[in-house]
């Protein structure tokens, strides 16, 4: 696909936002189209969040243009709207690198550029972060104001209005824009109304109440101790600029500036588009036509939801929630055949959970699908709400592992140790698209605790898969092939490198038993005995966090004194760092598991077996 570059003058002599300080304010909105057209291209070569990217480009040349930034600091909630942001901040000679191996993140980073002062990638962050750096400035530090723009979906989350709270009490000056993108933009604000054709000034008004939640002068956010301004046209660079001058030349404690925009805006594609462009892989930028992948394996999220559909369409007591990503979780199979049996709460994993905890306790089947670094924002309640309760709540965990171009914000790392550590919880991961079929019917089927299994992003392996899943038993592996030298228990998907490691070992005559886990708890006590019993070595392999099931198995062992006898054991796992976006063969190979790896410390198990010594011999 070629791509023909656009042609910007204006972008051209921008070298940082404080160019955009030194022009005349008609060029401005005539440098936003440029750098429209120049987000356009380059997401069209790297994929990625268009339409949010799209739909605030005249708000951040604005916000450049009056603050001064870094000085200034800027916070982007989520950061997913991030690219024009990037351009104008000196990254645009990278921004072609976008979400890929080396390149620039895909949101915010604090690493990257001193004008990304907080990073993000997960949501509704912005002003608890910006009421931090407000009161660093009062206290002395070298910060000047505080922006947060943040979005209509996060600043419906609990996190936000918590800050918003905090920040009203406290008093200080603080800048708030919220970025409405739900909202018409015939409803634009008291004060513009005259602006409008005379049929639209009530609807103006009614518009205003409802997103502001107050009737008459008042507001919500003027209850919570903010100054509200708008809401304004977040297309109108005029508007934006007089705007933004205004309340920083006047405000003296915190100010909440509602900017009406269009996700997508100036694109027809992406405005046309049922998504608005969210989320786009690389594009032809004529026409908005997405380049299609190569057809081969279902898709690990498209393999879960038909198979809740299957157990759904069985047993009308299973119900579903999401957290703002029924697409992403594979659920709107479920929610276009039973839509009144799934439930999308918002950017609220918190409320989700407890919520799933409620109807368990009423007697229904819920299946909380959350991302596995989005469930992290819940912990508190699948402990307290979940697990202290003992409620057969069902964690469908997506994006399990490391997760690709999304990067270190999105991997799916820890939950192998944050729930394998709380008692009366049942935790799978499916080596393939087949068991996670099995494991949608264990979870089903399940009603003595809560139960979560784990599966990667991305296409399966191309494994048969049944018409219907089937119960597995609680707490047993399997063994895939047998050997006499090594045996290596793999938890989750890394069970291919596995075997293909084993290949790799074979020919320097080392015969490997290759285990499936299924379960890292309850544990299966009695194959993991068996493999260290008749084998030389073990190996522990798994796409998570130092602390999950290779912690499982050592604690499991030494239960059992096996390291009194000498047993040679390796865990495989995520070492202790984070680990940059990259394709996801990449990012493994990066982290030690690559299948070579694997190879390599099968053979370095048993090259270094050493004489254990009594310690009472070591003084």
């Amino acid at each position: 696909m070629t791509h023909t570059r656009p042609n910007t003058p204006l972008l051209d002599r921008i070298a940082g936002p404080s160019d955009l300080r030194q022009m005349p304010d008609r060029q401005l909105a005539t440098l936003a189209d440029e750098l429209r057209a120049e987000v356009i291209s380059a997401v069209s070569e790297t994929g990625g969040h268009l339409g949010s990217s799209l739909g605030v480009v005249e708000l951040t040349v604005a916000i450049h243009a009056v603050f001064s930034t870094p000085m200034d600091k800027l916070i982007w909630d989520v950061g997913h709207q991030c690219y024009p942001h990037k351009i104008l901040t000196g990254r645009r000679d990278r921004i072609r690198t976008l979400r890929q191996k080396d390149g620039l993140s895909g949101f915010t980073k604090r690493s990257e550029s001193i004008y990304d002062p907080f990073g993000a990638a997960h949501s509704s962050t912005s002003i608890s972060a910006a009421l931090g750096f407000a009161v660093g400035r009062d206290m002395g530090q070298a910060t000047g104001d505080a922006i947060a723009v943040i979005g209509d979906g996060s600043i419906s989350a609990g996190m936000a209005y918590e800050a918003l709270n905090n920040a009203g009490a406290e008093g200080r000056r603080l800048f708030v824009i919220l970025n409405d993108n739900e909202m018409s933009m015939a409803s634009l604000a008291e004060g513009f109304e005259a602006a409008l054709p005379t049929p639209l000034r009530e609807s103006a008004k009614r518009a205003r109440q409802l997103v502001t939640g107050l009737t008459g002068s008042g507001t919500l956010f003027e209850e919570l101790g903010f100054q509200y301004v708008g809401p304004i046209d977040g297309h109108d660079m005029g508007q934006l600029l007089s705007v933004l001058r205004a309340a920083r030349t006047r405000a003296t404690g915190p100010v909440l500036i509602h900017v009406c925009t269009v996700k997508g805006k100036g694109y027809a594609p992406a405005e046309g588009a049922a998504d608005k462009g969210h989320g786009v892989s690389k594009f032809d930028p004529a026409t908005g036509a997405q380049a299609k992948s190569k057809p081969g394996a279902p898709s690990y999220t498209g393999v879960f939801g038909q198979a809740l559909v299957t157990e759904a369409a069985r047993d009308d007591r299973i119900v579903a929630v999401t957290a703002a990503m029924p697409d992403g979780t594979g659920l709107t199979k479920m929610a276009e055949r039973f839509p009144a049996r799934v439930f999308d709460v918002g950017i609220a994993e918190q409320h989700a959970v407890t919520f799933a905890a409620g109807m368990a306790a009423s007697g229904l089947k819920p299946f909380c699908a959350i991302y596995s670094t989005f469930l992290q924002r819940a912990y508190d309640q699948v402990v307290h709400d979940v697990a202290l309760q003992g409620l057969p709540v069902r964690f469908a965990i997506d994006r399990a592992g490391l997760v690709g171009a999304d990067g270190a914000t999105h991997a799916g790392a820890f939950d192998i140790g944050y729930l394998g550590n709380l008692p009366g919880m049942t935790v799978m991961a499916a080596a393939d698209e087949s068991e996670l079929v099995h494991m949608v019917a264990t979870a089903a089927a399940h009603d003595a605790g809560p139960i979560a299994f784990r599966y990667p992003r991305g296409s399966g392996t191309g494994v048969a898969l049944p018409e219907r899943g089937k119960p597995l038993a609680i707490g047993k592996g399997r063994v895939i092939e047998e050997g006499s030298d090594v045996a290596v228990l793999s938890f989750g998907a890394h069970l291919f490198e596995c075997q293909v490691a084993a290949d790799m070992v074979a020919d320097d005559g080392i015969t490997v038993t290759v285990a499936d886990a299924r379960f890292a708890k309850p544990l299966d006590t009695d194959l993991l005995m068996q493999l260290v019993s008749h084998h030389r070595a073990l190996i522990t392999v798994e796409q998570g966090a130092m602390g999950g099931f290779g912690s499982i198995v050592l604690h499991e062992l030494a239960r059992h004194g096996a390291f009194d006898k000498g047993l040679i054991l390796r865990t495989l796992c995520l070492p202790d760092r984070f680990i940059d976006q990259a394709e996801p063969a990449d990012m493994y190979a990066d982290a030690g598991l690559s299948a070579t790896d694997i190879a390599f410390a099968i053979r370095a198990a048993l090259a270094g077996r050493a004489e254990v010594v009594p310690l009472r011999q070591i003084r």
